[in-house]
């Protein structure tokens, strides 16, 4: 079975000074991402460590260029204290690598010192990108944020949180409470060519990452390459969080156009930067070789007629590529990887019999639970596997228990204890933070019940249109509440309209025009409901036509404020 996933004696387990049980490696990580200032070189800096992501800066004939500016103002504003503690210039430009790290960039304008009107360069996929993950698939993005990144674990004891991987946490906690500062993309870069910013020429190239919105950046004059390809662990193909499919081809390409490049300073979204050319190009290629083993291996597995577990259990990364941080699985595993290679090649059927029409879930696991001899026997067996360090197998028992039926908080803490194996013996900041909070979850220390819930959000509402809001509401419609419901309604909001037209049991959004009714709300009553602050009943709202069939209509949506 794969050996990097986690270890199945617990051998290198230890106890980090705030008490968390932990892989020894996983705590090693630690010293990768420590915050430091780096000068990269004159007139070039790094800020490892201030958050998840990096804050970079480069000098240039007409001011700073900043390298995205991380996940809060207070982050970024951080970064530009250090950064006047060696140069007074004006930031003459804000560039987004890619949309995750975009939400600091009003410090610049707080701070003032900035060639005006500032340019914001990046793609032009970034905004459709946030407002992607603010909206239809919000709970499950903001579940998987808090599952990977282990946002509720605690500081302090064996569950305590050691790093996310890519740096120390996500929203660094030294700047809280952390206020969202972004602005949009003034000046769309172009997918491959020369530009000029601040007076500097830099060669620019598309370059899908983690987000098919990604560009890396060549200073040609001086050989600087800022970029999200390289990253301080193997690279993420699968997200254990849930994200769009990441194509290990297209990654490759971004890799080899950097090694093509032949840079003398390579500076990452994360993780310290590197220097010297041979020195960059031998770590770009094993990093480069790495994805492209996997996603070989897999293709292999795929043609051979193995199955998705028989590839996951069965390939393995070399010893080679845990030479350094740089290609170890310190973020992700290999494992999981594999499978999302394999279902995003060939999709969820990967020929195995039972698969095609499997049990339904909570059939499948009472059958399973009474052919093993009840409850007591499973449970039996599956605290023996554990305690025989058959954690895999102890802990898909365990899972049957907990996810059956009839499942009792012992069943639950016993799924949780199994959990907590893995967690202290992985060296995977994902799978260590995922781990930890499902089992807080199941022994009741932690519920993640509201993170299950479609409540939008102050922050995702303010920079979202009324038509992005309602026209959101489609995937909150419950079919069995709209069966026979028909009915054409427009929202009013502040006077900006929008509408849904309910047929068929789905909700199409339209706008508005020709509606059966309408319904006319200040913007504030119509986000205190959507934020489940207040029921449609309790709020002013002006009705232009049947009141009964607005009360039918948004009695089909899965939403308390809604119906209520």
């Amino acid at each position: 079975m794969p050996a990097r996933s986690f270890e199945s004696d617990g051998s290198k387990t230890v106890v980090a000074p705030n008490g968390a049980r932990v892989h020894r490696d996983h705590l090693a990580h630690n010293e990768v991402l420590l915050p430091e200032f780096y000068e990269v070189c004159p007139g070039t800096w790094c800020f490892v460590g201030n958050g998840l992501s990096n804050q970079t800066f480069v000098d240039a004939p007409e001011g700073i260029i900043a390298f995205d500016t991380g996940e809060s103002v207070q982050e970024m504003a951080s970064a530009l204290r250090e950064l006047r503690l060696r140069t007074s210039k004006p930031i003459g430009a804000v560039v987004y690598t890619h949309f995750h790290y975009v939400d600091g960039t009003q410090a610049v304008v707080d701070e003032g010192n900035f060639v005006s009107p500032l340019r914001v360069l990046g793609h032009p996929g970034i905004s459709s990108n946030k407002s992607r993950t603010a909206g239809e698939i919000a709970p499950a993005y903001g579940r998987g944020l808090v599952e990977q990144f282990g946002i509720v674990m605690p500081q302090d004891g064996p569950d305590a949180l050691i790093n996310v991987g890519l740096g120390l946490s996500y929203r660094n906690p030294a700047h809280a409470p952390a206020k969202p500062g972004h602005l949009p993309v003034t000046e769309a870069l172009p997918s491959d060519g020369e530009v000029m910013i601040a007076g500097a020429r830099v060669t620019v190239k598309h370059s899908p990452s983690d987000s098919d919105d990604s560009v890396n950046f060549f200073f040609p004059d001086s050989g600087i390459c800022v970029h999200n390809s390289v990253w301080p662990a193997l690279f993420n193909v699968f997200a254990i969080r849930g994200e769009e499919y990441r194509d290990p081809r297209v990654l490759i390409a971004g890799i080899e156009n950097i090694i093509d490049w032949g840079p003398n300073y390579l500076i990452g979204t994360h993780g310290p930067p590197l220097a010297g050319r041979d020195d960059i190009r031998q770590k770009a290629e094993r990093y480069r070789d790495s994805i492209q083993f996997l996603w070989d291996q897999a293709v292999r597995g795929l043609n051979k007629g193995w199955t998705i577990d028989e590839i996951a259990s069965r390939i393995m990364l070399p010893p080679n590529f845990d030479s350094d941080y740089l290609t170890s699985e310190r973020y992700g595993i290999a494992e999981h990887h594999l499978r999302q290679i394999c279902t995003g090649l060939r999709g969820w059927f990967d020929g195995e019999e039972s698969r095609l029409f499997p049990e339904e879930p909570a059939s499948r696991f009472k059958k399973l639970i009474d052919g093993f001899g009840g409850r007591a026997e499973v449970a039996r067996q599956a605290k023996e596997a554990f305690d025989n360090n058959d954690v895999r197998w102890g802990v898909e028992l365990a899972t049957w228990l907990a996810r059956s039926p009839d499942a009792d908080s012992e069943d639950k803490q016993l799924l949780a204890a199994g959990l907590r194996l893995i967690a202290e013996r992985t060296p995977a900041a994902n799978i260590r933070n995922w781990t930890i909070t499902r089992a807080r979850h199941l022994d009741g220390q932690t519920s993640m019940d509201r993170f299950n819930r479609h409540v939008f959000s102050g922050r995702s509402m303010a920079r979202a249109s009324v038509s992005e809001l309602v026209h959101t509401l489609r995937v909150l419609i419950d079919p069995t509440a709209a069966s026979g419901v028909a009915g054409h309604i427009r929202f009013s909001v502040d006077g900006d309209c929008a509408g849904l037209r309910i047929r068929n049991c789905v909700a199409i959004p339209t706008s508005g025009d020709g509606a059966d009714v309408e319904v006319a709300l200040t913007r504030s009553a119509f986000e205190s409901v959507l934020a489940g602050k207040s029921l449609w009943s309790e709020v002013d709202v002006a009705v232009n036509g049947a009141v009964e069939l607005v009360d039918v209509i948004r009695c089909c949506f899965e939403h308390d404020g809604l119906s209520g």
